[in-house]
């Protein structure tokens, strides 16, 4: 096997890998190693834009930030946004080029391949070492044929494998032991160690299984890594539940009703860290509770989780909201779903047609077969008392487009002036209400304070998005290089 790529699979979504892959790259990049991340196909409504312009899965651009490098398009040249809950948006080195059903997509797998094969060649060329992430579980056996995701790709590069489960799930020797079985042979011998992750307790009581594991599949556990409570790195996909957070100095209440098909919900990470700040993602059939402000977060589905936001009752919470003087904020399909009309003449999303919007912004979005990606500086229009300020007090602002929506804009104020001299966004006369294209608008302090002021808060801010992400991949690359079995996989990286 080839000693300069090592992959990361699991036993099942959310078992750590992505975890793991962020944690070696730290680990790797603190020893001085050349190191990139790869993930062959990933499956994600939380994606990040490249430097080039490109579209990627937003764990590829933390487990490159842990790298110590900028993200490209060739650590994941397959990106599937789902649409529908049997279609995506199939996106190829950054690029969307079609909208699949699973069927489809089934049979196109082995074009997917060939860019994905392209893309580990070239980092492997530019790269000491490449450290890949799975999707899913290697044992889902409807999956095999064509896969490009787990084993197809470490047969395809004949790359070592190293299996993780997730221990705080229970079952986790079955979740190692069942997953090996259902391998074919080849497979099972690529497989070189195990890691657990999530352990808490006192890890004698873990011995003897350990032991057991070891002698039933011949396989060395590499690791045993305990739980880290409160881990803030940016999640590849899922809202969780348990990501609502609770102010212990509570100045602001947030809330963010939680769409069928929201998209980069990473938005408001930086919200969930702030000691003034209480943050509540909205679930299905539940009203959105008294705040003092309302985002209407990103969707892949815009005029279908326009629906479902009315149907849902959302419509009316946010109509009473504002009678009460509270702000609402849209961000990119938010904010198409504030203004008057969506029209998709093309199908893009879904069938062609149009939806009334909600009303409040006085604008109008054509729906584009072309995806604008771009990342976007400029400076901030919105203040806490609704006057447009002076140049020279205007507060930067940065962030990234992903979005296909062409919007008409006929509101006065706008919500940035661009570096390129450009208009973005828009606020309603009233100062109530706003919306922007733009994403990772939290990210940056300054502009981070003026919203929230806005909203009707001053909140103190520590750190800055980027400063919180160094700390969580440094913690998370000391827990690793204390609990994992660094001799073996030094060995099997072969660059160190």
């Amino acid at each position: 096997m080839i000693k300069n790529t090592l992959m990361v699979q699991g036993t099942s979504s959310d078992a750590g890998k992505s975890m793991l892959v962020a944690a070696l790259c730290r680990c790797l990049y603190r020893r001085g190693v050349k190191v990139a991340p790869f993930k062959p196909q990933n499956m994600a409504l939380n994606s990040a834009v490249t430097g080039e312009g490109g579209e990627i899965g937003r764990a590829q651009a933390v487990q490159a930030q842990a790298a110590g490098i900028a993200p490209t398009v060739d650590m994941n040249p397959v990106l599937l946004k789902p649409s529908t809950d049997t279609g995506a948006q199939v996106i190829i080195h950054g690029k969307a080029i079609a909208n699949m059903q699973a069927g489809v997509y089934h049979n196109y797998k082995n074009v997917a391949m060939e860019a994905v094969l392209t893309s580990h060649a070239r980092l492997v060329r530019q790269y000491q070492c490449v450290i890949v992430e799975g999707a899913g579980s290697p044992a889902e056996v409807n999956l095999r044929e064509g896969d490009i995701a787990n084993m197809g790709f470490a047969e395809a590069v004949n790359c070592p494998v190293i299996l993780i489960a997730d221990i705080d799930r229970g079952g986790v020797f079955a979740q190692l032991v069942g997953t090996l079985a259902l391998l074919s042979d080849s497979e099972q011998k690529r497989v070189v160690g195990f890691v657990i992750n999530k352990f808490r307790g006192d890890i004698a009581l873990l011995k003897s299984g350990l032991e057991w594991l070891e002698k039933r599949t011949g396989k060395p556990v590499l690791g045993v890594l305990p739980y880290l409570p409160n881990l803030q790195l940016a999640a590849e996909d899922a809202v969780n539940a348990a990501q609502n957070h609770v102010a212990d100095d509570s100045r602001l209440t947030i809330a963010v009703p939680v769409f069928t098909r929201i998209s980069n919900h990473t938005d408001f990470d930086m919200l969930r860290v702030l000691p003034q700040v209480n943050l509540v993602y909205v679930p299905p059939h539940t009203s959105v509770p008294p705040c003092d402000l309302i985002i209407l977060p990103g969707s892949k589905n815009v005029r279908g989780d326009l629906a479902f936001t009315r149907e849902m009752g959302w419509h009316q919470d946010i109509a009473r909201h504002l009678r009460y003087g509270g702000k609402v904020l849209g961000i990119c399909g938010g904010y198409q779903m504030l203004g008057k009309l969506i029209s998709d003449p093309n199908g893009v999303e879904g069938p062609p047609g149009n939806t009334p919007g909600l009303g409040y912004l006085d604008t109008q979005t054509v729906l584009q077969r072309e995806k604008q990606l771009t990342l976007s500086r400029g400076q901030l229009c919105l203040c806490a008392n609704g006057i447009q300020p002076a140049v020279s007090e205007s507060v930067d602002v940065e962030g990234y487009q992903i979005h296909v929506g062409e919007t008409d804009v006929n509101e006065a104020t706008c919500f940035a002036i661009l570096s390129d001299g450009q208009r973005e966004g828009a606020i309603s006369s009233d100062n109530q209400i706003a919306g922007t294209y733009l994403h990772g608008l939290f990210d940056n302090t300054s502009a981070l304070k003026t919203i929230l002021a806005w909203a009707g808060a001053t909140v103190q801010v520590e750190q800055s998005y980027a400063e919180l992400q160094e700390r969580e991949l440094n913690r998370l690359a000391d827990m690793s290089e204390q609990h994992l079995d660094w001799e073996t996989i030094d060995s099997l990286i072969g660059c160190i």
